[in-house]
């Protein structure tokens, strides 16, 4: 009997593209890693929902507008699609870290909109959140996913925190997702 497959929730900057100090502010700027593209279309394919959860402050303190996180997804998205894979869905947070907004991770307020998009639970139904900060990783352990720390991004700085759940580690994207499909295949 096949095992249910996990709902996939993917942040963005530092796991699916190289992540900027600076902030990434422009389509130009986005540029994915190495077999992240790759890995998305492959969840996709297998037959996983993917969505990408995505803190973008960058907006509130003015570094660029809405319309050009906009076209930093469409490009994302165009990539997984000239793959064959799909993005289900992405949810970001425009807000800066003093607006106190339910949805800035390690607020879990964009994966609950997912979970109300999809009418489930993550505490009843599968679900694997993929970040590299341990902010990512509070916010998905929050709603019931299974966290995982990739070492892209912060990820190599975030291994050495002291975090006080279970999680798992990968190298990058790409070994998350070979790993995952074979142990739902």
């Amino acid at each position: 009997m096949a095992q249910i497959k996990p709902i996939i929730l993917l942040d963005r900057d530092g796991v699916i593209n190289h992540d900027s100090d600076a902030y990434v502010k422009s389509v130009e700027e986005w540029q994915p890693i190495a077999g992240s593209i790759h890995a998305i279309a492959a969840l996709s394919k297998a037959g996983f929902q993917v969505f990408v959860v995505t803190n973008q402050s960058g907006i509130a303190r003015g570094y660029y507008d809405e319309a050009t996180l906009q076209a930093m997804h469409d490009k994302m998205t165009a990539l997984v699609e000239e793959k064959g894979g799909k993005i289900n869905g992405i949810q970001y947070c425009p807000h800066g870290p003093d607006n106190d907004c339910n949805c800035r991770k390690p607020k879990s307020g964009m994966i609950e909109a997912i979970e109300a998009e999809l009418r489930v639970s993550f505490e009843n139904t599968p679900a694997i959140l993929v970040g590299d900060s341990l902010r990512d990783l509070q916010a998905g352990q929050a709603r019931g996913c299974s966290p995982v720390l990739v070492l892209t991004g912060k990820g190599r700085d975030t291994q050495y925190k002291k975090i006080d759940f279970p999680f798992s580690v990968y190298t990058d994207l790409a070994a998350f997702t070979v790993a995952t499909l074979q142990q739902y295949s």
